[in-house]
């Protein structure tokens, strides 16, 4: 129903046209009922569509490089998934920055929806987006990534229009509209700093956060569980944070072991691109983390493992482990072209790794701050402190570091 003085907003129907108008038709007919307009973007490659597009599947093909008529003859889904993908991947943030809609919604398969959360993914976040998908409610983590799309299950097939699909459709339409129509109120805005914590440096991070924030910043923390470092890194590429303090990398440690926190092997690249200011401190670079205890592969027996809790199991790192991580990590952060200080906890990098605990081991605490100092370019500081990670003179020196970095003056 028309919202009376409510603004309209355009909204854009991304997906097949052919195999899927008659839904899309159903959807666009809801939103427009609500009071907005719509753009019909089409990526289907067979039939004709049975919408009139405003946006043509020659344009999204195009934008990939793609001869349409070639992969429509060709009739391989996969290539042509492929190619949509990538063509609206390209297409649709342009069209957003010219104004040409304020939210999205798709529905569709596996195929359908992994067009449509490419394009999506382009998208900055903050944008409305929303995907009724045959595959929402398993994990949908490789659809979604690290945007901030909102997955609707379709419950039946997307297949024609019937007393469920209705309903799904529906709400989905209603969903989409009230999305656009949402006012952010305005908010006291203090510029941004990201840091990153685990239950190990928990006490770390939320004491270095009080004293950032004592001087008129907002930090934002984000748990180390892979999506978490991916989420933070996300942030820093669309240029929205003024500095980083990367307390616990831990997610390194999976990555390169093969724990099932890893954060793919551009973690602490975004920082390094960006140029921004990062305090980084080898956190939890002592742990792997896996699952249940009988879903750690029987290459690791004879490790030292710890039971965080009765769903993950932390294993210790070794010696060579250690060493390789400096490395890693000292080849992504030689590619900072802002200032970076990693400050190394001598006492241990975790609560577990403290003198005394089950994690403690000196040896490989040290193999790992012995190759960062070999692998680091100069100019690259490493502050040493005789401290574990966790101590609050330590968090408070990571603080500090930070704010001198970004000219505030310490009181």
């Amino acid at each position: 129903m028309p919202r009376g003085t409510q603004v309209a907003k355009t909204i854009a129907l991304l997906g097949s046209m052919d195999t899927k108008g008659a839904e899309y038709g159903f959807v666009k007919e809801r939103i427009e009922a609500g009071g907005h307009r719509t753009l019909v973007v089409d990526v289907g490659v067979l039939g004709p569509p049975a919408i009139a597009p405003d946006v043509t599947r020659e344009q999204i093909a195009s934008e990939a490089g793609a001869d349409l008529p070639a992969l429509a003859k060709t009739r391989d889904r996969g290539k042509a998934v492929a190619a949509m993908s990538r063509g609206a991947e390209a297409l649709m943030p342009r069209l957003y920055e010219e104004g040409a809609f304020d939210g999205v919604i798709a529905l569709g398969g596996s195929g359908g929806t992994s067009v449509a959360c490419a394009a999506m993914r382009a998208l900055p976040l903050g944008v409305p987006k929303v995907m009724v998908s045959t595959v929402a409610g398993s994990d949908v983590s490789a659809y979604v990534g690290v945007s901030d799309i909102v997955m609707v299950p379709s419950i039946v097939d997307v297949s024609g229009v019937n007393k469920i699909s209705r309903r799904v459709f529906t709400g989905a339409a209603a969903a989409i509209c009230g999305m656009v129509e949402a006012e952010v109120p305005a908010g006291d805005d203090k510029p941004l700093i990201v840091a990153s914590m685990f239950g190990n440096t928990t006490e770390a991070v939320e004491t270095a956060k009080s004293v950032i924030e004592a001087h008129g910043y907002e930090v934002l923390v984000f748990h180390c569980t892979g999506t978490g470092g991916r989420t933070m890194e996300s942030l820093i590429d669309a240029g929205l944070i003024a500095g980083s303090l990367d307390i616990t990398t831990t997610e390194w440690a999976d990555e390169l072991v093969g724990g099932v926190f890893a954060a793919g092997p551009t973690r602490l690249e975004a920082a390094a691109k960006a140029g921004i200011l990062a305090v980084v401190v080898p956190g939890c670079l002592d742990m792997v983390n896996f699952w249940a205890p009988d879903t750690i592969p029987p290459k690791f027996e004879g490790r030292t493992f710890y039971e965080h809790n009765p769903n993950v199991t932390l294993m210790r790192t070794n010696v060579e482990e250690n060493r390789r991580l400096g490395e890693e990590i000292a080849r992504r952060l030689n590619t900072s072209t802002g200032k970076v200080t990693v400050v190394f906890p001598l006492k241990g990098l975790s609560v577990i790794d403290s003198p005394g605990g089950p994690f403690w081991w000196p040896e490989a605490d040290k193999a790992l701050l012995e190759s960062l100092k070999a692998s680091l370019r100069p100019g690259i500081e490493v502050i040493e402190m005789d401290n574990n990670i966790n101590d609050e003179v330590f968090a408070r020196k990571c603080a500090e570091l930070l704010l001198q970095g970004l000219g505030k003056r310490q009181d």
